[in-house]
């Protein structure tokens, strides 16, 4: 996740807010929430941000390492994140800030699959009024739309919606209105809330939902738990489903997604929901995997992976 400040559902029950697990070398091994659906090895991994990777500003145990032991193993490493708030390029410099260098073209967002959304359903030029941060508003100019401002949305064809804290009474009443007047309602995600380092915020799905409640209809939705995201991803490293473990923290974006695009999935204990959340859940959303940490992540991968990634000495 979930992610910045902010990462920002679909309706599951989430865990109690937690502080991120202490992060000891000897975390536990992988716990398996049943019998593995998906044969083969593993070539790829997807990683969550919010919750995952980081809380808030402070990275999480483990993080930087397991990546470089993941990519020095000749495994394909790539980002995908609900959090609409920042650019890809963004999450780049947050990124290499936290020791893991990693290339705008290897990170893939919700504000940035809105964008791409927009680019094959509609024109260049066309007027898009956003409620949301700075990711959602620059990812959508850069694909070539005329960002409306609030004085001046007449006419939008779009209301595309994300976390948004400077969200306000006005906001909510220009989105109703360009909305009932026929412009296509968007989320980029429903995430209700993101974790931070000491507990959880609002996310970008109480926006949402703010604004669904004030028209009456529901919005289309870009990010997790639609497969819009990690099928682009997995086009564009040419992995098939089988081949590939998403790492997240949440049951009802993370592991649902990943469920339904028939990729394997590792639940962590760094952010969202709990292992007793996990292999209490409906099969739509339960894991394959649950980790403490992203440390045991590595002796996971050194069974699922090809035969050239052994796992770590203590």
């Amino acid at each position: 996740m979930t992610n910045d400040a902010a990462s920002p559902h679909s309706g599951a029950t989430h865990g109690a807010a937690r502080h991120p697990p202490r992060g000891d070398a000897r975390d536990p091994a992988p716990r398996s929430c049943g019998r593995e659906r998906i044969q083969g090895p593993v070539r790829a991994v997807i990683f969550d941000l919010d919750g995952v990777i980081y809380r808030g500003q402070s990275v999480l145990p483990h993080a930087a390492e397991t990546v470089a032991w993941v990519r020095e193993r000749g495994l394909i490493v790539r980002f995908l994140t609900n959090n609409s708030t920042l650019t890809r390029a963004d999450y780049s410099r947050r990124l290499g800030d936290f020791g893991i260098s990693t290339p705008s073209q290897h990170i893939m967002t919700s504000a940035y699959a809105t964008a791409l959304y927009l680019k094959s359903h509609g024109k260049h030029g066309d007027k898009v009024l956003v409620v949301g941060e700075g990711g959602l508003r620059d990812e959508i100019a850069a694909a070539g739309f005329n960002v409306a401002q609030w004085s001046s949305c007449d006419g939008a064809r779009y209301v595309a919606v994300g976390m948004d804290r400077a969200f306000s009474y006005d906001m909510l009443r220009a989105a109703m209105a360009a909305i009932l007047a026929g412009a296509e309602f968007i989320a980029s995600n429903r995430d209700a809330t993101f974790p931070v380092e000491d507990g959880l915020l609002p996310g970008g799905g109480t926006v949402v939902a703010a604004i669904e409640t004030a028209v009456g209809l529901p919005p289309l939705l870009i990010g997790k738990p639609t497969t819009r995201m990690i099928e682009a991803l997995l086009s564009e490293i040419g992995c098939a489903p089988g081949e590939t473990l998403l790492v997240g923290d949440r049951l009802d974006t993370d592991i649902q997604t990943g469920r339904a695009a028939g990729v394997r999935t590792a639940l962590a204990l760094t952010g969202i929901s709990s292992a007793d959340e996990a292999c209490a859940a409906p099969e739509e959303t339960r894991p394959d995997f649950v980790i403490e940490t992203l440390a045991a992540l590595r002796p996971l991968l050194a069974e699922l992976a090809a035969p050239n990634v052994e796992e770590p000495r203590p």
